[in-house]
């Protein structure tokens, strides 16, 4: 009997957090494929060991593992379930790439300019420094998403078909994109279009489920 493959993900986070933690990228894609899979739940409160280190050396998540390999980050995950089993990478070389690229920019150039306007005021805020560092940081979060919102225009998906792409692109922009995005009108649909379908609404259903202890 075939071994299902494997995501860790945690077993408590606080509120604010429910939904935006990453093994959700991964759980998306399986229900997109039509795929099961285990959970592996780990306390986010406490360090979890040595052992989990050498598998995901961050001690974040998700941490994937198959019968043929064993790896980390959630970006990576992605593309390997879109290689080993198709339909949200395809396999035509001038799709792959158009996807791949926009997977490695909202990795890359997207998410790392809209996190910090997120989450500064949510770990900092009151502090003397957090509005003065948020409005300097703001400018470009706001460039990078007018770019985002230009380029998809008014397509359904950002790099043709529905692809992993989408599924990174809508997490970034769900978890981090705050008001920001209210002055896009084509993000708000394109984030709305995605959540409503039924793989994005069983993965959340799903990651909020693994919800079941408090910390200590």
């Amino acid at each position: 009997m075939t071994e299902l493959p494997t995501i860790t993900a945690f077993s408590w986070v606080p509120d604010f957090a429910k939904g935006q933690v990453r093994d959700i990228i991964a759980r998306w894609a399986f229900a997109e494929l039509g795929l099961d899979y285990r959970t592996e739940l780990l306390n986010a409160a406490s360090a979890r060991g040595e052992e989990y280190v050498e598998w995901h050396p961050f001690d974040q998540v998700p941490a994937y593992r198959d019968e043929e390999v064993e790896m980390f980050e959630s970006g990576a995950i992605l593309i390997h379930l879109g290689e080993r089993h198709g339909h949200i990478l395809p396999q035509e070389p001038p799709a792959r790439a158009k996807v791949l690229s926009w997977t490695a920019a909202i990795l890359n150039t997207v998410e790392p300019a809209l996190r910090p306007v997120s989450l500064l005021p949510l770990f900092h805020g009151g502090k003397p420094w957090t509005e003065e560092a948020v409005a300097a940081l703001r400018p470009l979060a706001e460039q990078r998403l007018k770019r985002v919102s230009a380029a998809l225009g008014e397509n359904d998906w950002i790099a043709g078909d529905f692809s992993i792409a989408d599924i990174l692109l809508v997490f970034v922009l769900r978890s981090f994109g705050g008001d920001m995005i209210a002055a896009h009108p084509n993000l708000v649909n394109y984030m709305e279009r995605a959540m409503a379908r039924p793989a994005f609404e069983e993965a959340l259903a799903k990651h909020l489920a693994d919800f079941t202890t408090e910390p200590a």
